[in-house]
């Protein structure tokens, strides 16, 4: 009964989004998401920024056409979910020229976009809210977790540990793994213990050369208010058969399904289900930057977050009773690292990284796209002359105590840099033709920002966000 209603209660909210969306005020809810550290919280905020300033956005049409008016934050619709903090955010990349801390929860801000209509009998004034829905990345994936079983899961994640890549950070794990026996009578303080080293190797994982992939559950890592709770204190265990109920074994079982039932599906029902729009940021150059084997890994998290994306094409019924996110766009950031040279061999990776999963998209009728950004650009592109070469670099302020070849920057001092390039061929980098380490990308300071005579900032340089922009809701704009 409990599941019955609270998939009508779904049901009613999405009829209730889809009735004032078609008869009412038009809305498109935008998710914004990405894998560890691939700048969600930088791209939300350029986006404000770029539509309330109206600054020119060539590749998104109502801008270039000069059809757009006026771009205001307006209050959310969910009283319930965080607010985004865009003006805290902005302020930290102009005034102390700092990038802002991460995203590690929901977020969420409304943006109502006043526009002129194409000429034709809909032609005149127009307004779109587009509301713009921030989540970690590592609770998409977490998805998945809702059609495994506790066993399979455990099956899984114990294998991946054992791969080649993660097999010594997974050591002092696994180790302690095969001291367990599922079938001991449950105790807290071992439970405890074993979710701890379990929570150590995942954390390993993340700041290891593979810290572009996610392994669930993606609240271990980020678990707010959770800290503590029993739904955050599980760990796979290798079982042999069905546990029983007062074992270690069934302990664990039921915690995983605590945390499918009390985590993982009310996000899925009260916030992921009713995406309209879905843009996933990916660091795919400190996979390239990490090896072949980081690449791969990278492919694997990919493919899992399309198919926990719920896309197709809607229908007016569909929109009442089962929406959809019928745009998905995959943006490789910080091409700003890059001569821009080299920005459509960065796009033709990310493109090749996800082939197999747009063809499945696109059959289920959703759209699929790639493009390479930087939704705000860090570096200017220069020549460096070294001897007879001519050296296409990018010029930036690195951070300070970042080092290359042996010089460490002291966060104030401008660096011309040649990161290197990327093969002609795509494949060629998944082939190994890239080796870990020799491409250069130290982690540069936000671009300095003039200020008017109020003191007012200028605008904050960007390569391509207009183009995802054009993508994700120009034609909501026409």
């Amino acid at each position: 009964m409990t599941s019955l209603a609270a998939r009508a209660g779904s049901v009613a909210k999405s009829l209730a989004e889809a009735s004032s969306d078609l008869l009412v005020q038009p809305t498109v809810r935008l998710g914004v998401t990405g894998l560890a550290r691939s700048g969600k919280t930088v791209f939300t905020t350029g986006l404000i920024h770029q539509l309330t300033g109206l600054h020119p956005l060539p590749a998104l049409r109502a801008s270039q056409e000069g059809r757009l008016r006026r771009a205001r934050l307006v209050p959310q619709p969910d009283d319930d979910v965080p607010r985004f903090p865009f003006e805290e955010h902005f302020e930290a990349l102009t005034a102390e020229r700092r990038w802002p801390r991460s995203t590690d929860r929901i977020s969420q801000l409304r943006l109502a976009v006043d526009y002129e209509r194409k000429a034709g009998w809909r032609s005149g004034p127009a307004s779109l809210m587009v509301d713009i829905v921030d989540y970690p990345g590592e609770w998409l994936l977490d998805l998945a977790l809702i059609e495994q079983t506790y066993e399979g899961w455990s099956r899984e994640t114990i294998a991946g540990a054992q791969r080649p890549g993660r097999a010594a950070m997974a050591a002092p794990w696994l180790d302690a793994l095969r001291r367990l026996d599922p079938a001991q009578a449950l105790d807290e303080v071992v439970a405890e213990r074993a979710s701890d080293g379990f929570k150590t190797y995942l954390a390993a994982v993340r700041a290891g050369p593979e810290a572009v992939a996610t392994t669930p559950p993606g609240r271990f890592l980020m678990p707010g208010d959770l800290a503590g709770s029993p739904a955050l204190t599980f760990a796979p265990l290798a079982l042999a058969g069905e546990p029983a109920p007062d074992s270690l074994g069934g302990l664990m079982e039921r915690r995983f399904e605590a945390y499918k039932a009390r985590i993982v599906v009310p996000f899925f029902r009260e916030h992921f289900q009713r995406i309209d729009r879905q843009i996933v940021l990916v660091d795919v150059l400190a996979a390239v930057d990490a090896g072949a084997a980081a690449l791969a890994e990278l492919e694997e998290a990919l493919d899992r977050v399309l198919m926990s994306l719920r896309v197709g094409r809607n229908s007016v019924l569909s929109r009442l009773f089962a929406p959809r996110a019928d745009k998905i766009l995959f943006a490789a950031t910080k091409a700003d690292h890059l001569h821009h040279a080299s920005h459509d061999r960065l796009d033709a990776l990310l493109r090749l990284l996800v082939a197999r999963s747009m063809r499945r998209t696109e059959a289920a009728g959703a759209r699929v796209g790639t493009v390479a950004l930087a939704s705000v650009r860090a570096t200017r592109e220069t020549l460096v002359h070294e001897g007879a070469d001519t050296l296409r670099a990018v010029a930036g302020t690195p951070e300070a105590g970042e080092a290359i070849a042996g010089e460490v920057f002291d966060g104030r001092t401008e660096a011309a840099i040649f990161p290197g390039e990327l093969p002609e061929r795509p494949e060629a980098v998944l082939e190994g033709a890239v080796p870990p380490g020799s491409l250069r990308f130290p982690r540069f300071r936000p671009p300095p920002v003039s200020r008017d005579a109020l003191g007012r900032p200028g605008r904050l340089p960007q390569i391509r966000l207009d183009r995802a922009l054009q993508f994700l809701i120009g034609d909501r704009l026409a």
